[in-house]
Parts: structure tokens; sequence; C-alpha cells
């Protein structure tokens, strides 16, 4: 009778922690999105019209350090129609198109020699929308910095969202990320012109951002910002040093640690334990950083070690659900290495619900569905790939094959489409010959 009692007061107890542990899990705050606009600066002139770019860069640089809030990537914003300004209608339904919970917006007007700026806010939860607008406050001339500095911690009161007393400090730290206006109009300069997808975009913000570095050497956002810029120009070496400079500066700095691990990981000889040194230094400066986590993720799965990347995955996911990258990489993972159909398709599928015009996401569920003798439905992922972009030769080299197995002759089409596009890509020779023979012996099989 002793031991029954005793057996199931170990049961009780078993039963009991769990119930605290999921009490602990539920009660820990969920992470919300957050997307960050510019404010609207219709009323002031040509050369001022940075500064309601300059309130949503200080907003994005400081509210990176709070956790529980993640950014909506304003890459994703330009899948949007831009309006003149982004007033509340636009807003709204930018925030839902994007799946953000929350939006930071306002205005910046000219009355005088001041500046009078308007903060705003939208708070999306399920079909309710709360509206608010935090106090106005006045700009004098040059005392930009020195009134951004508070707005941060303004918006989590409004919000409620919790943050510790260090939280608020890194916050408004970084709200004011240099001490010389001048230095940040062209930071802010290099950012606009850095989201340009052009070449002349990147050159152009490498200008602005070098002239804000060479009028405050101690910029630190500027530093890590070019040496993103140099990054998407495919200049790895120069991005490494700016990288490496930011951290230098501010030892407790995340971003450049995680960028130099991305650096790694796609280094020619492919410098993994360095990458995993730099994502888990960056992860040590801020638990929360999912990119982090992501990016630790990869370079685990690249040295095989499959657990431990789907780990590093799942905590990505703890502090960014939306985060649909990681998505992808769990697709990846789960067909390649563990052989698990359902759960790779399930997880492409995941990240295209959040972000329909990621089409990594769609190549890898095409490429899956193809791989198991789906054609019908592989054919259905590669055509919205190719309709987005026309110039996505993988996506068309992988259609032309598939299609060789349901309509040859629609597979000449294609296999004709890619080589008129792929002929003078240098990258891209060897799959061209390969293209060719298919090309050729399907003519024949035809009789053409």
């Amino acid at each position: 009778m002793g031991a029954l009692t005793q057996a199931r007061r170990v049961v009780v107890t078993a039963l009991l922690l769990a119930l605290i542990a999921a009490g602990a899990e539920a009660a820990a705050p969920k992470p919300r999105n957050v997307l960050i606009l510019p404010f609207a600066t219709v009323d002031l002139n040509r050369e001022e019209q940075w500064i309601g770019e300059g309130v949503a860069q200080s907003l994005m640089l400081a509210l990176v350090h709070v956790p529980g809030l993640v950014q909506v990537d304003r890459e994703r914003l330009k899948q949007l129609p831009q309006p003149e300004a982004w007033d509340e209608a636009a807003t709204v339904g930018a925030a839902k198109r994007l799946g953000a919970d929350l939006a930071l917006y306002g205005e910046v007007k000219r009355t005088g020699a001041d500046l009078i700026v308007q903060p705003r806010f939208v708070d999306l939860r399920g079909d309710k929308l709360e509206r608010g607008a935090l106090d106005t406050f006045v700009v004098a001339e040059g005392q930009l910095l020195d009134r951004l500095r508070p707005l941060p911690a303004a918006y989590l009161k409004a919000l409620k969202v919790p943050a510790s007393d260090v939280e608020l400090a890194r916050a408004q730290k970084w709200a004011a990320p240099t001490g010389l206006l001048r230095a940040y109009d062209l930071y802010v300069r290099g950012r606009l012109a850095g989201y340009r997808p052009t070449q002349e975009g990147s050159e152009a913000a490498v200008e602005f951002l070098s002239r804000a570095i060479e009028a405050d050497p101690q910029f630190v956002a500027a530093q890590y910002a070019l040496g993103v810029v140099h990054q998407n120009l495919g200049n790895r070496w120069k991005a490494a040093a700016q990288f490496r400079a930011s951290a230098q500066l501010d030892p407790t700095y995340a971003e450049p640690y995680k960028a130099l691990g991305d650096l790694y990981l796609t280094a020619p000889r492919r410098l993994f334990e360095e990458a995993i040194k730099a994502y888990a230094k960056a992860i040590e400066l801020r638990p929360f950083y999912a990119e982090a986590h992501v990016g630790l993720g990869d370079a685990l799965a690249a040295k095989g070690e499959v657990d431990p990347a789907v780990t590093a995955y799942q905590k990505g996911l703890e502090h960014n659900p939306m985060n649909a990258k990681v998505y992808v990489s769990l697709g990846k993972i789960y067909y390649a290495e563990k052989g698990l159909y359902y759960e790779s398709v399930n997880a492409y599928k995941k990240a295209i619900d959040l972000d329909p015009q990621y089409l990594d996401a769609r190549m890898g569920l095409a490429e899956v569905y193809e791989d198991k003798g789906l054609y019908k439905e592989a054919i259905e992922e590669y055509r919205k790939v190719v309709d987005a972009d026309g110039k996505n030769t993988g996506a068309l080299y992988n259609l032309a094959l598939v299609y060789e197995k349901v309509d040859p002759k629609e597979s000449i089409a294609l296999w004709e489409r890619y080589i008129g596009l792929a002929d003078n890509v240098p990258a891209e020779k060897d799959w061209v010959d390969v293209a060719r023979l298919h090309l050729r012996k399907l003519k024949q099989q035809q009789g053409n």
C-alpha cells in the first residue's frame, strides 16, 4: 500500500511539474511583430525630407535591443505599393499585409524655426484595431538627436512592452547613435540609397556612409551599415573590415558578429568553425537575436550536425515565429538529412504563408515535390517563381526538366527560353551545355 501511495505521489508530482512548466511557458510573452515606417514629412523642404526616415531609423536601431519585439524586415516593405506618405490607412494596410502586430509611424511638421514631431501607432489584435498617439514634441534647430533619445521608451510605455532598465538604457543610447547631426543625416541618406535594389543605389550608399564615418569615425552603426552594402556588392574583404571596425568600436554590438558569421559561412573555404564562433558571440550578446540562431543552425547543418542545427532553428523560432527563413532551413534539413517528407513540405508551406514572395521557399517546396514524383505540384510552384521573377534561371531550368516527363513540347520551349536567358552568363555555362543536350534529344524524339 505504501509503495502504491509513493508511486501515486510521484505521478502527481510529475503532473504538477508539467502544469507549472506549461503555465510558465504560457506566461512567457509571445514576441510581437513591429513594423516601423518613415514619418510623414509632406510640408518639409527637399533638404529636410530625410528627417522622417531619420526618426524611423532611430527607432529601428533602438528597439532591436528590446526582447519581445521583432522588427518586420524593411526589405518586405518593397513588396507593397508605396504611398506618398504613411498615413493611418496606408500603415494599417501594410501592417495587415505583412503580418505585423504593431506599426509605428507619425509625422514631422515645421513651425517657424522648429520641427513638431507627432509619433503615432496602431496595435492590431485579431480583428481589433487600437489607435494611439504619443505626446508631440518640439525639436529646435540642431536638437534632433537629443529629442529622439527618449522616444523609444515613450513608445514602449504606451504599448505596454516590458523592458528592463538595462534594455531601456541601450534603447536610449542607440536612438541617437552619433553625437553629430551631419553624420546622422549622411547615415540616413546612405540607408535610403541602400534600400534601392540597383548598383547605383549601392554605390550611392557607399558614398553617403563613408562620408558619415569621415564625419564621425566612432559611428558604430555607420561602420556596420557600410559593411552590409559592401557585402551586397560582393566586396567580402571590405565588408569584413567594416564589421570588425564596428565590433572594435563597440564590443557589445551583436550585429557585426552575426554578419561576420554570414561571411565565414559563405566563404570559398567554408570557415564553419569561425562562423559558429561568430554566431555564438552574437547570441551571447543578445540571446533573443533570432537571425543569429538561424545562422548558427545553418553553420551546424553545413557541418552535418543535424540535430544541433534543428535545435538552433527552433530556438530562432522561439524569438521570431514569423521568420520565414527558418522554415526554409528546416524544410531543407528535414528532407535532405532526415527524409521527413511531410515535415519538410509543412515547413516550406509555413514559410510561404508568412511571406508569399519568398521565392526560395517555393523553390524548395517544388524540389521536394519533384523528387517525390509529384510533377503537377512541382510545376505549379516553379511556375509561381518564374512568374514572379522571369530571370530566375534555376526555376526555368528545373521547370524545363520536369516538363520533359509530362509535356516534351512545352519542355522544348522552356529549354530554349532558359538558354536564351543564361547563354551569356559565365556562371551558367556548364548548365547551358547540359540544357543544349536535353534540347537536342527532345527535338530528335519529336522529329524536329
